[in-house]
């Protein structure tokens, strides 16, 4: 691990001051090797010169003269032989280092050039390098700068267009948010305005219909009913239907609507009693049928007025004529189930027949509203509500939670 760091950390310059010395080593220890060869090739031949020649014991003292000489020579050819090694390494040694200087420089060159890149976008010169291969990255590192450089002109002239239109859409921004709460305060005051009117319509409107009301119980208390005054009566309690609806769209969000225990039979045959003319007089009847007795359900009455009155109002507009209009009341485990169907004509989007100002049938008068209302009233108590309708009949069920269960 330590060897494989070392070589990791390595600089160029520590790199070639290590191969001088490994170079100078295996130098070295060639030449050694080269001079111990050559000696003992000098002494084996001299002694084979002597066994061949048979020299006697009289001539050693020339042999050994002769062997001084010739070994004097071989002291001179070898110290020849180093000369010339440390000659010619040296000669290597100074082109290695001509070489490896030219090489330093451009690599020098090459990291003064990258240091600098980030701050600087001048191109590097490829005539201050010595080698070809450098020159030839260094064509196409200027390509890549000259690329890097046109790509930032066109995103500083982007980002300087893109501040541009950015204060200009904040600048119509501004002035479109400021006519907006111009608008919103004109329509704000226009909103309130109408409410105010709607308000005092409506609280105007109570006076005059309970008088004829009133008016018209007296006046059958002396006098008999003709079916002219029964018209009468039949439209004011049409009117005093849409003015209770009215009411309770003005004021549910602002006044509190508290819960009691309510006996929903009871309260459900007067509403069929107060109604009982008007489906008269659009030539319908009511047939009851409950075995319901005596059961309460906890809930607000003029939500449960605006259920039932709707449910009876539409079912005596859109049943057709001389027919009868079932209601029945019965418990359906908690639930107390009441449900009102007639003939009628089939209802095709039962989907949409909740939303406010939806009529299938637009030759029928009324604003649309008295379902929708039905139908938010039912989603704020937990009322499950359901129509079915088919050629035979269309009915409205709801399912009122019962008291004690």
């Amino acid at each position: 691990m330590k060897i494989e760091s070392f070589f990791k950390n390595i600089t160029i310059k520590q790199a070639n001051i290590y191969t001088m010395i490994i170079i100078f080593l295996f130098s070295v220890v060639f030449v050694s090797l080269l001079v111990s060869q050559i000696y003992k090739d000098y002494e084996q031949s001299l002694v084979e010169n002597i066994i061949v020649k048979n020299l006697d014991t009289k001539n050693v003292k020339l042999v050994e003269q002769k062997k001084e000489i010739l070994k004097s020579i071989l002291i001179k050819t070898i110290l020849a032989i180093v000369t010339l090694s440390f000659i010619l390494f040296g000669i290597a040694f100074g082109v290695f280092k001509i070489f490896n200087a030219l090489l330093q420089k451009d690599t020098e060159q090459f990291l003064d050039f990258f240091k600098n890149a980030a701050h600087d976008d001048r191109s590097m010169d490829e005539n201050t390098l010595f080698f070809q291969d450098f020159k030839l990255m260094v064509g196409h590192i200027n390509s890549m700068l000259d690329i890097i450089r046109e790509q930032k002109d066109s995103l500083r002239e982007l980002n300087v267009h893109l501040e541009d239109r950015v204060r200009e859409k904040t600048a119509n921004l501004k002035l479109i948010n400021e006519n907006l709460v111009k608008e919103k305060s004109h329509k704000d005051e226009i909103l309130q305005s109408q409410k105010e009117f709607l308000r005092y319509t409506i609280h105007e409107t109570n006076t005059p219909l309970s008088v004829i009301l009133t008016s018209i119980e007296l006046f059958v208390m002396k006098n008999q009913k003709d079916r002219q005054l029964s018209k009468i009566e039949a439209a004011a309690k049409n009117i005093f239907n849409i003015y209770d609806d009215l009411s309770y769209l003005v004021k549910k969000d602002q006044v509190e609507y508290p819960k009691a225990a309510i006996e929903i039979e009871l309260f459900l045959i007067s509403r069929l009693d107060f109604f009982a003319e008007v489906a008269e007089l659009s030539k319908v009847r009511f047939e009851y049928i409950s075995d319901f007795k005596g059961r309460y359900i906890y809930f607000n009455e003029t939500k449960l007025q605006r259920i039932i009155d709707n449910t009876i109002t539409n079912a005596i507009k859109y049943t057709l004529a001389y027919e009868i209009v079932h209601v029945s009341l019965k418990q359906e485990g908690v639930f107390a189930e009441l449900s009102m169907g007639s003939l009628s004509k089939t209802i095709k989007n039962t989907d949409r027949i909740f939303d406010a100002y939806y009529r299938e049938n637009k030759t029928q008068d009324g604003f649309g509203i008295g379902l929708q209302l039905v139908n938010s009233i039912c989603k704020e108590e937990d009322v499950v509500i359901s129509l079915d309708s088919s050629d035979e009949r269309t009915t409205f069920t709801y399912k009122f939670k019962m008291m004690g269960e």
